[in-house]
């Protein structure tokens, strides 16, 4: 493996793969544009490529990092980030008390939590109205797809009751130490203008779950084991569909039926 910047390893264990092209680490720092008067906070610099833009674009920016390693170097190479670098895992960070007000998340995220990562900005939506950065491209497919289409599953539904989300543009392994075995792409999720689900929420977030952990079923059979096999409910036509072709409304309507009954 070769050596990146002359002072870190990407580590497999981490899941690191340090993005190497200055070109694609521009665009990426200006997908928050759109949130130009909002601290940010950036998961896992690494090396910093996405860092130094960010710091240019006079970002007020925080950092989260739980390797030493990519700590040391960050410190030594942007001496701005002095008192901004947070040595933890942003799984189990605190984010109420770094950020008491409305921030805004980017990063490369690893691939293996970065569902963890979005279903915790998720937890913190009202403080979070912009999210960007890069992941699997089949993870953005799956976050920016429509109903109909098979990518349409359970984090599209509840990250878009909440949020407006979109496919900015893919990345290839090349740019990339080392090189992913999968495609990359960046999105950006811009909270809408939804201040209540108008249902159960936690309900919501069961009969989301229920129906597509049996998705090739219709919405009659999947959510017998939530409703018994008799429930007039099933009566309407919404339960002759399957889950993927229903959309966040359509979700949110059954919720309430369900309410109401």
């Amino acid at each position: 493996m070769t050596k990146y910047h002359r002072a870190i390893y990407p580590k497999k264990a981490l899941g690191q793969h340090f993005l190497k092209d200055f070109s694609i680490a521009q665009k990426i720092a200006a997908t928050i544009s759109c949130c130009p008067s909002l601290p940010v906070l950036e998961i896992g610099p690494g090396s910093g490529i996405l860092t130094r833009f960010l710091l240019e674009n006079k970002r007020d920016l925080k950092v989260v990092e739980i390797d030493s390693e990519s700590v040391h170097y960050l410190k030594r190479h942007y001496p701005e980030l002095n008192g901004r670098i947070i040595e933890e895992d942003f799984l189990s960070l605190d984010l109420d008390s770094q950020f008491p007000e409305s921030f805004c998340v980017i990063g490369n995220y690893p691939y293996s939590i970065s569902s963890q990562i979005l279903f915790k900005v998720l937890a913190h939506k009202n403080r979070i109205p912009c999210c960007t950065g890069m992941l699997q491209k089949e993870v953005a497919e799956r976050l920016a797809s429509l109903p109909g289409k098979k990518s349409y599953g359970i984090i599209t539904v509840l990250l878009q009751a909440w949020y407006t989300i979109e496919y900015l543009f893919t990345v290839e392994p090349e740019v990339f130490d080392p090189p992913p075995q999968v495609k990359s792409a960046v999105i950006r999720m811009i909270r809408n203008s939804r201040t209540e689900l108008e249902c159960d929420e936690v309900l919501f977030q069961t009969l989301v779950k229920t129906a597509f952990n049996q998705r090739r079923k219709t919405m009659r059979n999947s959510l017998k084991v939530l409703l018994g096999k008799d429930n007039p409910l099933f009566n309407h036509p919404i339960f002759n569909q399957r889950p993927e072709q229903l959309s966040v409304e359509e979700f949110i309507e059954l919720t309430r039926m369900i309410q109401d009954q």
